[in-house]
């Protein structure tokens, strides 16, 4: 297709009528939307007569009432919400330099089943892994568990500096 004179003044006249690229297309046919646009910028064509339809405002759709529903009020991390609602098995409470000896782990001997909380640094002979049992899915004992998973508001207690009047 070529741009005719007669075909350019047609696309002069429309685009200040305020046709979109696509209807100006559809009018001339035989081009698509973007020769429009093309052909638009390369004439220096700008300032286009608003069509009445952009010109007045719009109405706004009515609202409907839609029935909101409350957000849980549990915030930060909730991936133990439901471990801290089980009751785990009694366990004996645990400290780290406190694990027997049969029940630390290597870094070899680490299975599904183990705690993986690891105890001390990783550049001495001293360092192993709690090795306790897990509890639902999670790799940290009870103990650990509670240690790694703190309630966001208890984080940020942790970090205020102390109050001084």
């Amino acid at each position: 297709m070529t741009w005719t004179d007669e075909r350019v003044e047609l696309l002069k006249k429309l685009w200040a009528d305020g046709l979109s690229a696509s209807q100006i297309a559809g009018e001339l046919g035989g081009i698509t939307r973007n020769a429009v646009i093309g052909k638009v910028h390369r004439l220096g064509l700008s300032g286009r007569a608003k069509s009445p339809s952009s010109s007045a405002p719009r109405a706004r759709k009515p609202r409907t009432h839609m029935m909101r529903v409350g957000r849980a009020q549990m915030r930060g991390n909730t991936a133990l919400a439901l471990a801290y609602e089980m009751e785990p098995e009694p366990e004996i409470e645990q400290f780290d330099n406190v694990i027997p000896m049969g029940q630390r782990r290597t870094l070899l001997e680490l299975k599904e089943d183990t705690c993986r909380w690891p105890i001390g640094d990783p550049a001495t002979t001293e360092f192993f892994f709690c090795g306790g049992n897990p509890i639902g899915g999670l790799p940290y004992c009870a103990h650990h568990s509670r240690i790694a998973y703190q309630p966001a508001g208890e984080r940020r207690k942790d970090r205020r500096p102390p109050f001084r009047p």
